[in-house]
């Protein structure tokens, strides 16, 4: 007769939100999950890259808005770039924008999760994650499915200038004067640039720029 198969091991996780009552809520949410521990709770993202450099989680939990100091993307950049032991980063978000998704699979986020979804659907996540595969949320599935299928957006000559000008890090401005057109111009072009991109700031469009290879 053969032996049953071993348990899985247990999956070791980071939670990193800024917000002590949504950690508290998670810890006890995943207390209840079979094969996951929480073994430490971070309240920024320099936290959490001390956290996971001192227990060696599986896992980190990550928000992508931090109050103050390091953002979540930045911190999963830090955790997923160079080390291939380091931790796999699976998001949890109460943003779905196209520029936020982005950025943070750009970063290295293994998974990319809605603080909506059901607890089930949180802990398959997680241990998916662990495991290295894939994990996101059924909207944000839909959305990277539409971006790919989508024709890439076209731009004007003039709306690539201004773009360039945003990687840069001008403001309406400088790129007033640096493009000979009034700030009011500017403005108007931005306006058509994040409605072609689908995003709402400039740090989306040129997220979305780099990632469509739009940037000269």
């Amino acid at each position: 007769m053969n032996a049953s198969a071993p348990p899985p091991p247990t999956v070791r996780l980071v939670l990193c939100d800024d917000h002590a009552v949504v950690r508290a809520g998670l810890r006890a949410l995943l207390s209840s999950a079979d094969g996951i521990e929480v073994v430490g709770e971070a309240g920024s993202g320099e936290e959490a890259l001390a956290l996971a450099a001192r227990l060696r989680p599986h896992v980190v939990l990550m928000d992508l808005q931090l109050d103050g100091g390091m953002d979540g993307v930045t911190a999963t950049r830090r955790l997923t770039s160079g080390d291939t032991t380091g931790p796999r980063v699976l998001v949890l978000t109460m943003f779905d924008t196209d520029a936020d998704i982005t950025r943070a699979i750009e970063a290295g986020a293994t998974g990319y999760l809605l603080k909506a979804e059901r607890p089930e659907e949180l802990f398959t996540a997680i241990r998916d994650a662990a495991s290295g595969r894939t994990a996101l949320s059924g909207p944000v599935a839909d959305r990277l499915l539409t971006r790919l299928r989508s024709p890439a957006p076209t731009l004007s000559t003039r709306e690539h200038e201004i773009l360039g000008q945003l990687a840069r890090g001008l403001g309406n401005r400088e790129i007033a004067r640096a493009l000979f057109i009034s700030e009011a111009t500017v403005k108007t072009h931005l306006g058509r640039i994040y409605a072609k991109l689908g995003v709402e700031t400039r740090a989306g469009a040129v997220a979305v720029a780099k990632e469509r290879r739009l940037l000269a």
